[in-house]
């Protein structure tokens, strides 16, 4: 079972990005006080029984279906995390089929294979891409809903997983950043994947700066709280992180949590790595974060030549500064995005 006020803590946040009204998860999470599996008040229960009354009485399918997703927050474990997960895929194609713009990609990968979701792939008029992901916790359909703007945008989204995390299949390893290119590979008709932008936040921006370093066609990156190089390498610092983060990593990586620092010293991004990254690179860091250390956008400042970091006095992922990180996030990826103009000729 997880700790009922880290699981509160951490769930705001990704209630505030899913745009769920406050009255809503609030009154959720009053009457949670208990993780045990369907048991009354438990947590899995309690946004079950949230998204059952959305999807059956209110016929609100997008709301019922991020609900089902927070019901098995942070990972499966158990038999009601496992229906609600397999509610709010079901409760997800629902909705789909009211936005038939929004299409499946499938991507098969050394020893596994995932999912995404895409809007705007065009084979005739490929355009600029969007890769949107979220952390170790954080499930594509959650994401889903920014797809509809594809259109508007002029560009094409992709919303995906990290390994290990929903359909997502693959093992989650130093290797990991190898999916994105093959997400790229997989939309190279239909997308101009030599103009990728990614939104990628918490472990996944980890996952694109790393493969950045070898992948030319990722052309920026906004990310909130992603880990660099100290969190993977400082054991002292590992041994203070939530239980929820520790969980989820050594079930993602298959590792007991003892034996975590062994295997994530291997993924610290070095110091010529980023030194070589030639794109832009935006950051929001939480001056109070528990997760990711403040060595990490230090280590940021030193050698990425084009960052520009948003700090925010919070704790990780500045869930009291959601609406501002939003727009930053989006201000940040236009600017990327629009060229600047050239100077007049003399």
């Amino acid at each position: 079972m997880n700790d009922v006020e880290e699981l509160k803590q951490f769930a705001m946040v990704h209630a505030k990005a899913q745009n769920l009204p406050p009255e809503l998860y609030e009154a959720i999470l009053a009457y949670i006080h208990t993780d045990q599996d369907g048991g009354k008040g438990s947590w899995s229960g309690a946004w079950s029984a949230a998204a059952r009354e959305l999807e059956i009485t209110r016929s609100e399918l997008q709301q019922s279906y991020l609900c089902y997703g927070m019901a098995r927050f942070p990972f499966i474990d158990g038999v009601t995390r496992q229906a609600a997960y397999d509610n709010c895929l079901r409760v997800f194609d629902r909705w789909r089929q009211e936005h038939p713009a929004i299409e499946p990609v499938d991507v098969e990968l050394g020893e596994g294979r995932f999912r995404c979701w895409a809007a705007g792939l065009s084979a005739t008029d490929p355009k600029p891409l969007v890769l949107v992901m979220g952390g170790i916790v954080s499930l594509k359909e959650q994401w889903a809903p920014i797809l509809l703007q594809a259109e508007a945008l002029g560009m094409a989204m992709l919303v995906a997983e990290l390994p290990g995390v929903g359909e997502n299949t693959l093992p989650y390893d130093a290797g990991s950043w190898r999916m994105l290119s093959a997400v790229l590979d997989a939309v190279a008709e239909r997308a101009d994947v030599t103009r990728t932008y990614a939104v990628a936040n918490s472990f996944s921006g980890h996952l694109a700066l790393r493969c950045a370093c070898e992948d030319p066609r990722i052309r920026g990156i906004v990310t909130t709280g992603a880990p660099v190089t100290e969190f993977f390498t400082d054991a002292a610092w590992q041994r203070q992180l939530p239980l929820i983060t520790v969980d989820t990593l050594a079930r993602l990586t298959a590792t007991p949590a003892a034996g975590l620092h062994g295997v994530l010293r291997e993924w610290a991004l070095t110091e010529a790595q980023l030194a070589g990254l030639d794109i832009p690179v935006a950051y929001t860091a939480s001056l109070r974060d528990e997760i990711i250390p403040a060595g990490d956008t230090e280590m940021l400042r030193k050698h990425v030549r084009a960052l520009t970091v948003n700090e925010f006095d919070d704790v990780h992922a500045s869930p009291a500064h959601v609406e501002e990180t939003m727009r930053w996030t989006v201000e940040s990826l236009f600017a990327m995005f629009v060229p600047t103009p050239a100077p007049p000729a003399p």
